[in-house]
């Protein structure tokens, strides 16, 4: 079941934790995507927190917000670019879109199969998207005090088998969040250290969530029969290199009796 709205926004912009935790998922993706000029990108759940890099460069930037969560007008300081819609019926033209990221989206709806068809469906071929979710191994999935402690959480594992059925190509892996989730001033000032220490020997202490890239690969069309209409692309040639005997040779033989 999706959030609301308004936790989400509280935690995420009115919390000491959510700017934290939004920063640090916010420099990995951009770190996937350092560039996206010229390109259009959308977000699902509530993912509106990660595409503020995009807004200067990104051709189109669209955030898209599942029905039961609601909608908020984001960014605040600028022309709105949020959408509500369906989780399994987005507002976007079939191909149509080069990067995608969805955070709180996969592990609270409802339908994840058919929302993994819809997202395959607007990815372009060859454009990326990036699944964040609630790590099973990790603390933040069994606090309460955070959005991630919501849902359904994944292991690794789990994650790639679910985006494998639906196709897509699995790119890179990683996770984030080593810090403890908790708003006490002691872990806040600890936090930059737990984060380092994650990334540099990240079986210490798993991440609270999981980042998985994927891509759209299409392969090549294929006209049936072909190779067999090459092999033979002149039947009607076929004996013409054996000439026939003139029909006078073929009429010689013995003497007629009279």
């Amino acid at each position: 079941m999706h959030l609301d709205v308004l936790d989400l926004r509280n935690f995420y912009y009115r919390s000491a934790l959510g700017r934290a935790a939004q920063k640090v998922i916010r420099d990995e993706l951009v770190a996937l995507w350092p560039d996206c000029k010229g390109q259009m990108v959308v977000g699902f759940g509530f993912a509106v927190p990660l595409l503020r890099p995009f807004l200067k460069d990104a051709r189109r930037v669209v955030g898209l917000m599942p029905g039961p969560q609601g909608v908020m007008p984001w960014p605040p300081d600028g022309q709105n670019v949020s959408v509500l819609c369906e989780d399994t019926l987005w507002p976007i033209e079939t191909g149509h879109v080069d990067r995608l990221v969805l955070m709180h989206g996969l592990e609270t709806t409802e339908h994840p199969s058919a929302l993994l068809d819809e997202a395959w469906r607007v990815l372009g071929p060859g454009g990326r998207a990036v699944f964040i979710v609630p790590n099973r191994a990790g603390l933040w999935s069994r606090s309460d005090a955070t959005p991630f402690g919501y849902g359904r959480p994944y292991s690794l594992s789990q994650l790639d088998a679910q985006l494998r059925r639906h196709q897509f190509v699995t790119e890179r892996t990683m996770s984030a969040l080593y810090q403890p989730p908790s708003s006490r001033r002691l872990w806040r000032k600890s936090a930059g250290f737990f984060e380092k220490v994650g990334h540099n020997i990240p079986m210490v202490a798993a991440g609270g969530v999981l980042i998985v890239e994927v891509s759209k690969q299409m392969a090549a069309p294929t006209r049936p029969g072909l190779g067999e209409a090459v092999k033979k692309p002149l039947r009607a040639l076929e004996g013409m290199a054996k000439p026939q005997p003139k029909p006078e040779t073929a009429r010689t033989g013995g003497t007629s009796d009279s």
